[in-house]
């Protein structure tokens, strides 16, 4: 008896997924609920695991392919067994008759490249670059493949959202194709096509994994959308580390975990976003939400890329449970192991690019968010502390934000606000 394997639902609104790596060949022995391939999707990667005992009969995708939810991925073979040791080089022969399914490519590789799209102004982006709605990955394929125009469909999806039925009408339709103006008269010719680069021998060309593509996607989405400006304060972290050291082994001993200054920022941050509830907003086409909860993303660096699970509910949590919840969520970012569920959502952003050493930063927004705080290392600069020169620990701080919605008094008087309750941490336990 054969049973399939898969794409499972990769949660809401992603539709699709990348192959990453087979951790099983055919032939080999699968156990009931073994990890059996690695998918990525634009904001997680997860395994598949088996659903049946038996052999790997069949992989029907290769590494590397898009696959979108529910296809195809292998067969379990649940009758059979695996070959013994000796037997090995028979289970190899299947990855031969894929390649040899796949030779005739080299073939026709002097034709391969494939005809550049008609010669619009070469210059132009697509269309669904500069459209101001979210689109879904499969959406956006369909509409750059197309070479159509996301304005000129009309939407059927939740909130006027398109959806990949919107845009397979259209393409049937033939009803929203980009149009580029003519050139005026005796105006100069459109630019020719740029040509393929050619890469040096000493040169190394990999593709960007889904996760990677969909940073740089909401990176520029941000920097598109939204009217970012950012405005910056310093902290005397004086009284905040003395703090620190003379609690820290007492806190980790009762805690067991160890007490950064990370939490102090979250906590700061939470008392300036209740003040200032425009920087915890996010806007959804003419209307401001204002969220009365207080999510709060905190930016992680891991070797696939940057990603920013939530802290739920940060303003319930204590010091410790605020500690806690970074160290296990950094954990699992570092092992591969963020669901959906851990990165949906926030409210705010903090990043902390003084781990890596950073003195000053302009952080970009996490989209839909309107605010994102970025802290910096801490560094001993002279200071003039009333009428005499000290040397202080400080750390600069960078709040970037939506201009459409929060206006420059309140950007500054959020960072304000966090430098208050950080240069005197009695203010966070006072809840002042």
């Amino acid at each position: 008896m054969a049973t399939e394997i898969k794409v499972p639902t990769l949660g809401e609104s992603v539709t699709e997924a990348t192959v990453a790596k087979w951790m099983k060949k055919v032939g080999d022995a699968v156990a009931m609920d073994e990890p059996l391939v690695e998918l990525e999707t634009d904001k997680v990667t997860l395994e598949v695991n088996a659903s049946a005992a038996g052999v790997l009969a069949e992989i029907a995708v290769k590494e590397g392919a898009n696959v979108e939810v529910g296809a195809l991925l292998g067969t379990i073979d649940e009758k059979a067994t695996a070959a013994p040791a000796a037997g090995k080089p028979a289970a190899k022969e299947e990855p031969k008759k894929e390649d040899a399914k796949a030779a005739p490519a080299p073939a026709a590789a002097p034709a391969a490249p494939k005809p550049a799209p008609a010669p619009a102004p070469a210059a132009a982006a697509p269309a669904s670059a500069t459209y101001d709605k979210v689109l879904s990955p499969a959406v956006k394929k369909l509409i750059d493949e197309h070479n159509l125009d996301p304005r000129k469909i009309q939407a059927s999806g939740k909130d006027g959202r398109l959806v990949k039925e919107d845009v397979q009408k259209a393409i049937e339709a033939g009803t929203a194709k980009v149009t580029y103006g003519a050139p005026a008269a005796g105006g100069a010719a459109p630019a020719a096509p740029k040509a393929p680069r050619t890469d040096r021998e000493d040169e190394e060309r990999v593709r960007m994994t889904r996760l990677r593509q969909r940073i740089a996607q909401r990176l520029k989405e941000a920097q598109n959308t939204a009217a970012m400006l950012t405005t910056f304060n310093e902290i005397d972290m004086t009284n905040v580390m003395a703090l620190r050291n003379q609690f820290k082994d007492e806190f980790e001993k009762k805690h067991g975990v160890k007490l950064g200054f990370m939490s102090f920022f979250v906590k700061a941050a939470i008392a300036a976003l209740k003040e200032l509830p425009a920087v915890n907003a996010e806007i959804d086409g003419d209307d401001i939400i204002y969220k009365n909860y207080y999510d709060i993303g905190v930016a992680v660096g891991t070797p696939q890329g940057l990603v920013v699970p939530v802290l739920r509910g940060a303003d319930h949590l204590s010091f410790a449970g605020v500690e806690k919840a970074i160290n296990e969520l950094g954990v699992k970012a570092r092992d591969g192991k963020l669901s959906l569920d851990d990165m949906s959502g926030g409210t705010f952003t903090i990043s902390n690019g003084g781990v890596y050493g950073s003195l000053m930063s302009t952080p970009i927004l996490n989209p839909p968010q309107s605010g994102i705080l970025g802290m910096h290392k801490i560094q001993k600069r002279p200071m003039a502390i009333g009428d005499k020169v000290e040397i202080r620990p400080m750390m600069y701080v960078a709040l970037s934000y939506d201009h459409r919605i929060i206006d420059g008094r309140e950007a500054v008087t959020f960072l304000v606000r966090l430098k208050d309750a950080v240069e005197d941490p009695q203010r966070l336990l006072l809840d002042m």
